[in-house]
């Protein structure tokens, strides 16, 4: 298991975290490494044992996932957190993933589809329906977002990767280049557009029809 995906599941129901956990521990590739009930305490074991991908649920009492993705990414927490809920309403799905989740799945997920999205955000993707992108972008366009700097060239072709889902790894075998030199590029691109993470680079690359 040394190589598995260190995974911490983040809920206040505990049926849902026991159903969770029998899900994942048949999975060879992913090791269910804690728990926590709340937010907080989320953020506390995130810290304490570094996960590579968190499942964090969004309405919890206390501290809520939204109040715990912020905490996170002002630590610089590199944990890639997916949220699993049981609200399809939009309201409740955005904020999450303005606050720093790279995508969502609800909690009636099949367990293999649930094993993938882990290896999906593992790889550095995103996982957003149409209809919450569109969302996501509405909210953007609103606010004024996404104005920057012209990008290179270069910098377009990773942020068009970015937007189909590529992982800096698989961005730099399609550009031959190396993983150092992209995420070099992707902290430049990040920079320049003013935007805070890999997600709102990729709806950004949606709006601007910047493709890979």
């Amino acid at each position: 298991m040394a190589d598995a995906i260190r995974v911490l599941l983040v809920d206040d129901h505990q049926v849902v975290r026991r159903g969770l956990r029998t899900f994942l521990e048949v999975q060879d590739d992913i090791d269910v490494v804690g728990e926590a009930s709340d937010g907080a305490e989320g953020v506390a074991r995130t810290e304490e044992l570094r996960p590579d991908v968190v499942l964090m649920d969004v309405k919890m009492p206390g501290t809520d996932g939204v109040e715990a993705l912020r905490t996170l990414r002002e630590r610089g927490n590199p944990a890639r957190v997916l949220i699993v809920t049981s609200f399809t309403e939009q309201r409740t799905v955005v904020p999450a993933l303005r606050a720093g989740a790279v995508g969502y799945v609800y909690k009636d997920v099949d367990p293999e589809a649930l094993a993938g999205a882990i290896r999906s955000v593992h790889a550095g993707h995103v996982l957003l329906q149409p209809e919450v992108a569109g969302a996501l972008l509405s909210e953007e366009e609103s606010g004024g977002a996404g104005r920057g700097p012209a990008l290179t060239e270069r910098e377009r072709e990773v942020l068009g990767l970015i937007a189909d889902g590529r992982s800096n790894r698989e961005i730099a075998r399609a550009l031959v280049l190396s993983e150092k030199t992209v995420k070099t590029h992707v902290s430049n691109i990040l920079m320049k557009l003013d935007l805070a993470d890999r997600t709102q680079a990729a709806l950004w690359a949606v709006r601007h029809g910047v493709t890979g």
